[in-house]
């Protein structure tokens, strides 16, 4: 039987078949090793990636997380968080996060992508601890915390799923940061008693804070505070103080001329010798307001970001900035 010998030819073709398959493998392998190691929710160093969502979530991470997590977060210094964007990058890193701490009802873009998102550890500060209300305005009348004027005609409305400004009371922000711990330990059990460790530091560090505003705000020459945003709600109910503000929660929106009118009187009544305002908003308002009344004008940050303007570098160099200026402007002695 005669064997026909393989030309040079083929066995060149059959070579190049065989290197080109075990290259579509390689390719293979690699794309799924890739993908696998995008998903798993830990960057290359082995950290787990948690995106949050602004300032006071993406601290309560870094804070609890420690050496163990790796922190992006959603909003840039300086952007005004109410209004954010998210760019297509930034909702794919939401399905690439291992843990995603947020806060329901601040920002809707981002509530709208988690929802969306295939992230499995998502943790929402305001399911954290008790939400309450607190007064915004509506035709043209507001009331604010602890407000029991009279003569104010109209209807209050109401943030959708209550006040979301929890971080300025230290108390309830202590009971968010032991939920984030749960959280973050459930995305990584191997260092779930370094969270739970980490946050009992926070906690601990946040009640001195809270025993500070105490004894800074006793002893007071008024209770009543004008701000441009209310955002210190938590913070007034909790050391028996009233914030009254220009505009509501949402710190862009205009008062009306009926508000400012009531303003003056509020002023007038409750010896208010300043007006507040911040940093990640216009300060225009507040300013021709205290030109009005011939009243100063100081920062009470509601540290929804850090920036060069920010009278601090975290946040409690921020929340001490705040208990000076409070302290100043309600007249303690």
């Amino acid at each position: 039987m005669n064997v026909r010998p393989t030309s040079p030819r083929s066995a060149r073709s059959a070579r190049i078949t065989t290197g080109a398959i075990a290259a579509i493998a390689a390719l293979g392998l690699l794309s799924l090793t890739a993908c696998s190691s995008g998903t798993s929710g830990k960057n290359s160093e082995g950290k787990l990636k948690v995106v949050a969502s602004f300032y006071p979530m993406e601290f309560l991470a870094k804070e609890i997380g420690g050496d163990h997590v790796s922190v992006s977060a959603l909003t840039k210094p300086g952007i005004e968080p109410h209004d954010l964007e998210l760019t297509p990058r930034q909702t794919g890193s939401l399905d690439e996060a291992g843990a995603i701490v947020y806060l329901k009802g601040l920002q809707p873009a981002v509530d709208k992508a988690i929802k969306q998102s295939s992230a499995k550890h998502v943790v929402d500060a305001a399911s954290l601890t008790e939400l309450e209300e607190h007064g915004t305005e509506v035709d043209g009348h507001e009331h604010g915390s602890g407000d029991d004027h009279d003569g104010h005609e109209g209807h209050e409305h109401k943030h959708e799923g209550g006040d979301p400004h929890i971080w300025l009371d230290p108390v309830k922000y202590a009971q968010v940061a032991k939920g984030v711990a749960k959280a973050l330990g459930e995305a990584d059990p191997d260092h779930k008693a370094d969270f739970e460790k980490n946050a009992d530091a926070l906690a601990n560090k946040l009640d001195g804070l809270h025993k500070k505003f105490e004894a800074g705000l006793k002893n007071r020459a008024s209770d009543t505070f004008i701000s441009t945003h209310a955002a210190f709600g938590y913070l007034a109910e909790r050391y028996g103080l009233t914030e009254e503000s220009v505009s509501g929660i949402d710190p862009e929106s205009e008062p009306s001329a009926a508000r400012m009118k009531d303003l003056h009187k509020v002023a007038e009544e409750h010896h208010v010798s300043t007006i507040f305002f911040e940093t990640l908003a216009s300060p225009k308002t507040a300013r021709t307001l205290a030109s009005d009344l011939k009243l100063k004008t100081d920062v009470l940050d509601p540290l929804e970001g850090i920036t060069d303007e920010s009278k601090g570098d975290d946040y409690f160099e921020v929340m001490e900035s705040n208990l000076a200026a409070l302290r100043k402007a309600l007249g303690t002695k």
